[in-house]
């Protein structure tokens, strides 16, 4: 792989496990210096060791994404270790599924807190110490549900959906700080927290409706990620990149 973001340093939060884990271990391996964030610290101890013994760079940020003061502290963390921060991906999430009426207070604000919220703060935390001269990139996770939504998704749908925007703003706000600020938009896709929300019937029905014919794996996510934090994408903010086997657009 080649090593196009050497020498520079990236936060991905929620990189315990699926793209996150993924996002960071490619952005390794691309010359990276890596910032693995996750609650649970053993989470983040496994991820750093993947990546070191794959011959990367990465280093533990420990960090609760669901309070500013928790965002604030990863990112300076990050920014400490290298003394910069070039990248950073707002990726943590914490999501439940729910029909409208067992909507429930506690599970919205969950939801909320860590899914947009955390994209607000670590936004502007990230401004905070990028230069100001060079720079830097920030992409948010949002999904296929922010534009074309399933059933019992309306927190969800409506957070993503809001992380669109934020996108948008974010990157109106500050290209002229040389900010770039773009959106993935992944399908569903098998990862350790989508386990629950799926079954091989609904798999199938999936990849039945997919015009390239399987599902998307967070190898697929975390290269559309990895492409908007390079200097390929250059020229590109304010986007949501579609990673979804075409699915959300077509009708077969």
């Amino acid at each position: 792989m080649q090593q196009d973001m050497a020498g520079r340093v990236a936060l991905v939060t929620g990189a315990g496990n699926g793209i996150g884990k993924e996002t960071a271990k490619q952005m390794a391996a691309r010359g990276a210096v890596v910032g693995v964030n996750d609650l649970k610290e053993e989470f983040v101890s496994a991820t750093v060791q993947e990546i070191t013994d794959a011959g990367g760079q990465a280093f533990d940020v420990v960090q609760n994404m669901s309070t500013r003061e928790g965002v604030v502290a990863a990112v300076q963390r990050a920014h400490q270790h290298k003394g910069r921060l070039d990248i950073m991906v707002n990726n943590a999430a914490w999501v439940r599924y729910q029909a409208i009426p067992d909507i429930m207070p506690e599970t919205v604000d969950r939801m909320v807190d860590i899914g947009f919220k955390s994209v607000i703060w670590g936004l502007q935390a990230a401004v905070d110490v990028m230069d100001p001269e060079e720079g830097g990139v920030i992409v948010n996770v949002a999904s296929t549900a922010a534009l074309r939504s399933a059933m019992n998704s309306v927190v969800y749908s409506g957070i993503k959906a809001g992380v669109l925007g934020i996108t948008r703003a974010a990157a109106a706000e500050l290209g002229a700080r040389h900010i770039r600020v773009n959106a993935v938009c992944p399908s569903a896709v098998p990862t350790e927290g989508t386990q629950r929300n799926r079954n091989a019937e609904r798999d199938a029905n999936r990849v039945a409706r997919t015009p390239l014919g399987r599902l998307g794996t967070v190898t697929d996510i975390a290269r559309g990620i990895c492409f908007l934090a390079s200097d390929e994408a250059g020229f590109i903010t304010g986007q949501a990149l579609v990673v979804d086997g075409g699915i959300t657009f077509t009708n077969i």
